[in-house]
């Protein structure tokens, strides 16, 4: 996947740099729920994390690119599902993780926030695209052994009524929902996948 142009990679080899990157963004999620991404200053993200501001731009040349890292690199759940030949499977699974993940609240508040200042905010539109660029990705991987693969709008056709329940119903996601949005995506799936669909 294409990295994001303000996204500085980690360096893998070097584990002073990883252990660094991992403790901030361990304190930017449990200070993003409490104070807001507006809240979330460098100045206090570096008191917290024992870290100078310097660092923090090295990494993160700006609150996007911060933002970005706290929605892909999320606490493990483990719910993560594996890769299978049953679409309905994987799209179920894959639905609960994503449910599981954006309940947590540092996500969720980070998600709510690049989505936000996307209009206004070029750092921030980049970062939903790839945000959505990388999910899809992952999904695709998932679904390799069935032979199946989305693109973007059977994608935003799969996760568009969850994300709808959770930030604009302000509801819960339950198990019987995701059961009723993924039967209803496969058959919409199916019909556009008809020879002579347009």
């Amino acid at each position: 996947m294409q990295q994001p142009l303000h996204r500085r990679q980690p360096t893998p080899s070097n584990p002073r740099v990883q252990r660094t990157r991992n403790r901030v963004l361990a304190v930017a999620r449990e200070l993003l729920p409490q104070v807001g991404p507006t809240g979330l200053t460098y100045a206090l993200l570096a008191e917290r994390a024992d870290v100078t501001r310097q660092t923090l731009y090295r990494h993160w040349p700006n609150r996007a690119a911060l933002l970005f890292d706290l929605i892909l690199e999320g606490p493990d759940l483990g719910n993560y599902p594996e890769p299978g030949s049953d679409v309905r499977t994987v799209a179920t699974d894959w639905l609960k993780s994503l449910r599981d993940g954006i309940s947590e609240p540092a996500i969720r508040t980070a998600v709510l926030a690049v989505t936000a200042q996307a209009d206004h905010d070029p750092d921030s539109a980049q970062a939903l695209e790839r945000i959505g660029q990388d999910r899809r990705a992952a999904l695709n991987k998932l679904l390799e052994p069935s032979g199946v693969q989305l693109d973007a709008p059977e994608y935003t056709l799969l996760y568009g009524p969850v994300l709808a329940r959770l930030f604009l119903d302000r509801s819960h996601v339950t198990d019987e929902f995701i059961d009723i949005a993924v039967t209803q995506w496969l058959t919409t799936l199916e019909g556009l996948r008809q020879p002579g669909t347009p």
